[in-house]
């Protein structure tokens, strides 16, 4: 299972991207980027992608509406070139409060707005001539995009509701999870999508499941600024469904949080799950923060679960 990093820019362009591309020396796996109204997650991950080498890099989510997906084949491309190959393109609907409120526009039938828009962003970046007029979408190229030297980038699908997974497992390469649990991710996530993937003849899916991560001596405390600074969450419909279905009475609840073998061991519940990769938005002090770094990318590098030899030093 790959470990990675995910940050939230609250620090100038320059700032930001120093501190993903500090990932790969640091030893992880990779980097997720927001795309939450501020700095450009594409244009980040172009900037990332060509000043690492082995990073890999992929946008946690990009809201689908606001963007038609020929415009957005030809972005992710080109990110795809900058990244030298690495950058994996996490699409998501967004929720219905934003699509309404902040865009104006049309949240009913999110999944067929989003199959109708996979059916046009994959042949337009694998380069062929789309002629695609559905529903709720049209896309009608002249002729096909022009992206020499490059292949597609992986396509992964923010999806948590049933309908939502199958589509992913049928049409994407995978899917991205945050603040869902291990219970859910084995019990509901991983099957649906996989099932799903198996039905349409498709290789098995990457499960990318993002988790707030805090080594601490004081999980009381750790806990209790957890369920403050997570709590945005805990109302947003998507969110809340997963939430409940865990058992957590709030986001905070589903952080891992606790001493360097109790987060090893989680990270290996998340394996267990089925998970293929997670990425961690790691909180607290500066020093809780230089611990979870230790030991995540200590598991990064061993890849061999809670009983290894990072996990051996790192718990003494």
């Amino acid at each position: 299972m790959r470990i990675s990093r995910f940050f939230s820019p609250t620090v100038t362009l320059t700032d930001y991207v120093d501190l993903i591309v500090g990932c790969e020396a640091a030893g992880f796996d990779g980097a997720w980027i927001p795309d939450a109204m501020s700095w450009d997650a594409l244009t980040v991950s172009a900037l990332v992608g060509a000043r690492t080498s082995t990073l890999r890099v992929g946008t946690a989510v990009v809201p689908a509406y606001p963007s038609h997906p020929l415009t957005l084949a030809g972005k992710a491309m080109s990110t795809q070139a900058a990244a030298g190959g690495r950058f994996t393109l996490g699409l998501g609907t967004s929720h219905q409060f934003v699509v309404e409120q902040v865009w104006g526009m049309s949240f009913a039938r999110p999944r067929q707005f989003m199959s109708e828009y996979l059916d046009i962003l994959i042949p337009a970046m694998q380069q062929e001539q789309v002629a695609f007029h559905g529903e709720q979408l049209t896309g009608a190229l002249p002729r096909a995009l022009v992206l020499p030297g490059v292949q597609p980038p992986p396509v992964f699908l923010a999806a948590m509701g049933p309908a939502m997974l199958r589509l992913a497992g049928a049409h994407a390469d995978g899917t991205i999870t945050w603040l869902t649990g291990p219970r859910t991710l084995a019990d509901h996530i991983v099957p649906t999508i996989t099932t799903a993937a198996a039905e349409a003849g498709r290789p098995a899916p990457t499960i990318v499941a993002g988790l707030p991560v805090c080594v601490t001596n004081d999980v009381e405390d750790a806990r209790k600024r957890a369920a403050v600074e997570y709590q945005v969450y805990d109302n947003f419909p998507s969110y809340r469904a997963m939430l409940d279905r865990e058992g957590h009475a709030v986001a905070g609840d589903v952080a891992l949080i606790g001493s360097a073998a109790q987060i090893a061991e989680s990270v290996h519940g998340l394996r267990e799950a089925g998970v293929t990769e997670m990425y961690a938005e790691i909180f607290g002090t500066d020093e809780e923060i230089a611990a979870t770094v230790e030991v995540l990318t200590g598991l990064a590098r061993s890849q061999s679960g809670p009983n290894d030899a990072a996990l051996l030093k790192h718990s003494r």
